[in-house]
């Protein structure tokens, strides 16, 4: 007589079976992909531990459109230039939804700009990119401000007097302080202990965001919930929320500090404005969470793009004594960097670019969802599928790039030595779910990149040899740990 073990085991087996034989129906009508099994999916293929490349090897047995399991929930990756292009570019309107997954709901709570869908995103996003668009190009008073943080943070590492320092936290910082510029109208003092505190919280879901612990945390947010790890940190918001709701507070209290007009004070403006239409989406559960967006989306992207840049220099300091040759002689020598010198600046605009290209801190981006149904490229994806624009794929493209793999400012200079735009470099994704801060981002990287270069140059601590390029992926890429030493000129 079969045991009560016995039965149990045959039964896990026997819906294992049928699991799996469901998922073979299932996958016929998707884009060809790794063999999915019960509970693992495609992890089997994609392995545990998340790589540069790991999407980038699957489009080269699959193609550029392709299938994972995660679980028993497909994912459909675009791969490759042309790919992606048609996906967010050709396709932006249909490949333009947010899923609604477990870490989506607790950042977003389904309001503000990045974890919305419907109604919502669409007026937030308008507004919020008119609003930059407003602060960070019409008015110059927030340049200004990013100049001058700049400014301190070159008297920050000064003060280091040449000693080995990690520099990835004096940059966060000084981001953060001009996010809170942009968005509050005013920037927090570097010691506002609030301020720290907003840092380390958002660092702490950058990293948490592209780890395994994300993925486990979404497959089984009740259970996880019951388990130590960096998702019970990660999964906090509440005291950033409660840092931005106070500031709204004071706004609404005080008006614009110092008649210097934020995001805060534009959105305030907009909720008088609309409060007759039914239909508005402007209130202050949205303010909240699009200013939080601001943060969670622009601090560790643009901070980690500046280490990286730094890092980059240490290891090709031919590279960095080109940078401080031109900016010594595009420029004046004790003149103020402001953006527009950009275009003076080409070979300096061109390893900025590069960095961006190489390090590319956004890795996959933001997970999307097919609103309706979607060709790309002769593949025909479902409604309500998942999908990931592999964005690692098309800014190390061996097709596009000369020497992908390898930092060379010349993939932006034409022959003369000009500054050339490619059509294949967009690091800050594109089409409707493209990153509403790009300009603030480009606009800090170069003045505090340029300001940096123009006041040291940076080595290697003593004793250290090579320079360590291997990345620590989280939703945004960083160098490891490390320290360098900023030598004045």
């Amino acid at each position: 007589m079969m045991g009560i073990l016995d039965f149990l085991v045959a039964l896990v087996i026997c819906l294992s079976v049928m699991q799996f034989l469901k998922l073979l129906w299932q996958r016929r009508q998707y884009p060809p992909g790794p063999i999915p099994f019960p509970l693992v999916g495609s992890l089997w293929k994609l392995g545990w531990k998340i790589r540069l490349d790991m999407l980038l090897k699957l489009s080269k047995s699959y193609g550029n459109v392709f299938t994972v399991w995660i679980g028993h929930i497909p994912v459909v990756v675009v791969s490759g230039y042309e790919a992606v292009e048609d996906a967010l570019v050709s396709n932006s309107d249909a490949v333009s939804g947010r899923p609604l997954i477990p870490f989506f709901r607790i950042l977003g709570n389904e309001k503000g700009i990045m974890f919305s869908n419907g109604e919502t995103w669409w007026q937030q996003r308008h507004f919020g990119q008119a609003t930059l668009q407003k602060l960070v190009i019409e008015q110059k008073d927030l340049e200004l401000q990013i100049g001058e943080e700049g400014r301190q943070l070159v008297e920050v590492f000064a003060n280091e007097k040449g000693e080995p320092v990690d520099p990835t936290w004096h940059i966060l910082h000084s981001v953060s302080k001009m996010i809170c510029a942009a968005a509050f109208g005013h920037p927090f003092p570097i010691e506002n202990e609030d301020l720290h505190t907003l840092t380390k919280h958002i660092n702490s879901i950058t990293k948490f965001g592209g780890s395994l612990w994300a993925v486990l945390y979404n497959m089984a947010p009740t259970i996880m919930r019951y388990f130590y790890g960096p998702h019970q940190t990660a999964i906090s918001c509440e005291f950033i929320r409660c840092f931005i709701r106070k500031e709204v507070e004071n706004h609404k209290k005080n008006g614009p500090p110092k008649e210097r007009h934020g995001f805060i004070d534009y959105y305030l403006s907009e909720i008088k404005s609309e409060k007759t239409d039914p239909t508005t989406t402007f209130n202050d559960d949205n303010l909240v969470q699009s200013v939080t967006d601001f943060f969670v989306a622009g601090t560790d992207a643009t901070a980690a793009s500046l280490s990286w840049a730094l890092l980059f220099m240490v290891a090709h300091p031919e590279i960095q004594a080109k940078v401080q040759d031109e900016l010594d002689n595009g420029l004046e020598s004790f003149e103020v960097v402001h953006y527009a010198d950009r275009k003076r600046l080409p070979y300096t605009r061109a390893v900025l670019n590069e960095v961006q290209r190489l390090c590319n801190v956004k890795l996959f981006g933001l997970l999307k969802l097919c609103t309706e149904n979607v060709n790309i490229l002769g593949n025909l994806i479902p409604k309500d599928t998942l999908v990931i624009t592999d964005l690692c794929s098309v800014l190390l493209d061996p097709t596009k790039w000369e020497t992908p793999e390898k930092f060379n400012p010349n993939h932006f200079l034409d022959k003369d030595g000009k500054f050339i735009i490619r059509d294949e470099f967009f690091p800050f994704a594109a089409g409707d779910r493209s990153c509403l801060g790009k300009r603030l981002a480009r606009t800090q990287i170069f003045l505090f990149f340029t300001s940096l270069l123009k006041a040291f140059t940076f080595r290697l601590a003593e004793g250290v040899e090579k320079v360590n390029l291997e990345p620590v992926i989280g939703a945004v890429v960083y160098p490891r740990p490390h320290k360098i030493c900023a030598i004045p000129r």
